[in-house]
């Protein structure tokens, strides 16, 4: 394939240019090129030489270190199968370099990855994961910041994806690299790139509250009337596991580490003791200032850990 300028197009923007790839960014020739990066997928791919040589053979080809194969069908069919599926094991790492991050927070502000097909997430924009690093056991899935919940794609072209392409660190490494997305706009808000404002930046967990499940909470769960009468939850025909899109209305709540502070005023001494998770007391070490102990001058010191004291 030949691009206007009249360059060849390269192997891989023609496989993302394929109906049904649009999910898949661009890994760079640079990305693959480094051995650290593929660590680990020779033993998962067959034919991985002559699958890897399918990404840089334009590109080798250019500097005359391209090796001639001569390759009867079945072998070359075995080689695109394996060239597809180790992109998608190196896609699935590219994805989560700064890089590739970059890339797909782009495609994700285009809406190349579709919205939420819940009525009360308003077409919150999702995003690829995969429910499995391994290839072969599921497809695709969209994930929804704002339900938290995810999805099969709504396109059926999308269902033949391989999820492990995407994984299953992505979705989260999206949101807490790009947190100043608000995820609570839509509509004509979301097309002109609306991040966060000052007043809504309170973060709880490495997430701005605005924006933790935006989609859910009393008010964004459906509750089934028949003439106007909410359906019991003993019923037959009542509604289950509600809970699943419950949250509470002070999302401080959720801040478990102030809470056990403000539960346990006293776990700051010297003398009390936590417990690990194999029930055992843990002690911390803290600076006492004593006679005769501390530096030179009298001043407390600390146990760095790496055993190397150092003066506060």
């Amino acid at each position: 394939m030949s691009t206007s300028s009249g360059t060849p197009e390269s192997w891989i923007s023609s496989f993302c240019s394929l109906l049904g790839h649009e999910y898949f960014a661009e890994v760079s020739e640079e990305f693959i090129e480094d051995d650290f990066n593929l660590t680990g997928l020779q033993t998962q791919v067959a034919m991985y030489k002559e699958a890897l040589e399918v990404f840089l053979g334009d590109n080798r080809m250019r500097q005359g270190e391209r090796r001639n194969h001569s390759r009867i069908a079945s072998d070359l069919s075995v080689i695109e199968s394996s060239a597809e599926m180790l992109y998608g094991l190196i896609h699935q790492r590219f994805i989560c370099s700064r890089a590739g991050i970059q890339q797909m927070s782009e495609k994700y502000e285009l809406g190349h990855f579709g919205i939420c097909p819940r009525s009360n997430c308003e077409q919150a924009r999702t995003l690829p994961v995969g429910l499995s690093d391994i290839p072969g056991e599921d497809t695709v899935k969209l994930f929804c910041p704002s339900c938290l919940d995810v999805y099969v794609p709504p396109n059926s072209r999308f269902q033949t994806v391989d999820g492990a392409f995407f994984g299953r660190t992505f979705g989260a490494l999206f949101l807490l690299t790009f947190p100043e997305y608000d995820l609570t706009k839509r509509g004509a808000d979301v097309l002109a790139g609306t991040r966060v404002t000052e007043d809504d930046k309170d973060m709880l967990n490495g997430m701005y509250i605005c924006n933790i499940a935006p989609g859910l909470g009393s008010s964004k769960i459906y509750q089934p009337r028949i003439y106007g009468f909410r359906v019991s939850e003993v019923a037959r025909s009542g509604p289950r596991m509600q809970w699943l899109r419950d949250k509470p209305d002070d999302m401080s709540e959720l801040d478990e580490a102030r809470r056990f502070v403000e539960d346990n005023p006293d776990s700051e001494d010297e003398d009390d003791a936590t417990m690990n998770l194999n029930g055992r007391p843990i002690r911390r070490l803290r600076a006492r200032r004593k006679n005769g102990q501390g530096g030179q001058n009298g001043s407390p010191m600390t146990v760095e850990p790496n055993g190397v004291e150092s003066e506060l």
